[in-house]
């Protein structure tokens, strides 16, 4: 199915924004003098502090999501026992640098956790995130089982409750940080499988059963759950054998960051890193069907920056 049918089968307007390829371009450089700040920001050719100011600088600095005496949940993926190098989780230069922004923000505390799939030991410290974040002034735990608590899924097709992390229901502010990967369930990790770091009880659950699909049960929490800011880190992507990775050439470097308030836009401008159109991911096309995007596909405001 091409992009413009797939956008009219889900209710969106047949001149919606095409964001593959070389297309993705043009169209949003056509958008980038429009004055009104941008939905979704496309940085790259960058090193992972320069690529998250510039994102900022556009979405008009951290303070707009990040307001005085916040408690601020960071969420980066540390599941897998990879180093940076490896793209397994998210890169620690950009989780330090965002602890540091939403400090001066004036947050009053930065939180870091992730429900790992690997050792919890091994998978924080390989992965950097904790060495560099808690330089950067983040408290960096473990995950806590007895820290559940079960939510209402108002909207769920399949799931009508599922247990969510407690520090994460609690927080003023949450900053979704997923690295951008292949996975072989999924199809691709973004913004929204990302949230499955802070889902409880079983994720053989969630991926298998027989009481419905992945996509569909992924949604009913994620429709629930959804973080103020999402950050998806392509600095390294990892192009095959996800989730967990492990060869350096399956990794690309591709020195990019998209940022949005708005999970669902997130993952789907992102879509071109992998060459895929919405309809090849299953979960951001359901997200999509069930209208759970923010802004108006047909009318979104994209702004892609190139760095010098």
């Amino acid at each position: 199915m091409k992009r413009r049918d797939f956008l009219k089968a889900i209710g969106v307007s047949a001149a919606a924004l095409s964001i593959g390829g070389e297309v993705l371009a043009q169209e949003i450089k056509s958008t980038a003098s429009i004055e009104m700040p941008p939905e979704v920001v496309w940085v790259e050719n960058g090193e992972p502090a320069f690529l998250l100011q510039s994102a900022l600088k556009e979405m008009g600095g951290m303070g707009k999501f990040v307001a005085k005496g916040d408690t601020v949940v960071v969420k980066p993926n540390i599941g897998w026992d990879r180093a940076p190098e490896l793209a397994g989780c998210t890169n620690p230069d950009l989780v330090a640098e965002i602890v540091k922004e939403c400090l001066n923000a004036g947050a009053k505390k930065v939180k870091i956790f992730d429900r790992t799939c690997n050792n919890a030991l091994r998978c924080y410290a390989s992965s950097q995130i904790e060495e560099k974040a808690t330089a950067a002034g983040a408290e960096v735990s473990h995950i806590d089982d007895n820290r559940f608590k079960m939510v209402s899924l108002k909207s769920g097709e399949i799931l009508k409750e599922w247990p969510i992390y407690q520090d994460y229901l609690e927080a003023d502010k949450v900053i979704n940080v997923p690295v951008a990967k292949h996975h072989r369930l999924a199809t691709i990790t973004l913004g929204m499988k990302n949230l499955m770091g802070v889902m409880g009880s079983s994720r053989g659950q969630i991926h298998g059963g027989t009481d419905g699909p992945f996509h569909k049960k992924l949604i009913d929490i994620v429709a629930a759950i959804f973080p103020t800011l999402t950050i998806i880190d392509a600095y390294r992507i990892l192009l095959r054998n996800g989730p967990v990775g492990g060869n350096p050439e399956d990794v690309k470097l591709a020195k990019t960051l998209v940022m949005s308030p708005c999970t669902v836009t997130a993952d789907y401008a992102a879509l071109p890193l992998f060459g895929h159109e919405p309809e090849n991911v299953e979960h951001i096309k359901e997200a999509m069907a069930r209208k759970l995007q923010k802004f108006d596909l047909a009318k979104l405001r994209m702004k892609k920056i190139t760095l010098s």
